[in-house]
């Protein structure tokens, strides 16, 4: 199978540039794949997961949203964070979802921020089931 260079990138760090071979993305409209020469183009990303694989594993990382740069030469995820399966603390993971739900039964609807608690909702989620792959 076709490789192509893929670099993850946050604002306070760069993971290491991986040589693989297919990146699923959580795009606003629904999860795309990448291979090797795929279309160039900038996505916008969503919360969701991301699954790489390369000629020997597959990883999954959880993200709260950003961007994927395709180019000729590769591509490149640009996110505000991005957390491996095996980075992601479970116990911290339960207890943001629990956090979450708490402030969403709250009985002061009048001054829940709606989206900001959707938000920490899927966040949570999405690291719970990104911890357990």
């Amino acid at each position: 199978m076709s490789t192509f260079n893929l670099d993850i990138v946050t604002p306070t760090r760069n993971l290491d540039e991986m040589v693989v071979s297919y990146v699923r993305c959580p795009g606003l409209d629904g999860s795309f794949g990448i291979m090797a020469n795929h279309q160039e183009g900038i996505f916008s990303l969503d919360i969701g997961e991301i699954m790489i694989k390369t000629n020997s594993e597959t990883k999954y990382y959880s993200t709260s949203g950003g961007f994927a740069e395709i180019a000729n030469d590769g591509v490149c995820i640009l996110v505000e964070t991005v957390e491996s399966a095996s980075d992601i603390d479970i116990s911290r993971a339960e207890a943001a979802l629990q956090r979450a739900r708490d402030r969403k039964s709250s009985s002061d609807k009048e001054n829940l921020d709606q989206v900001r608690l959707e938000s920490a909702l899927s966040r949570a989620l999405i690291r719970l089931r990104v911890a357990k792959k």
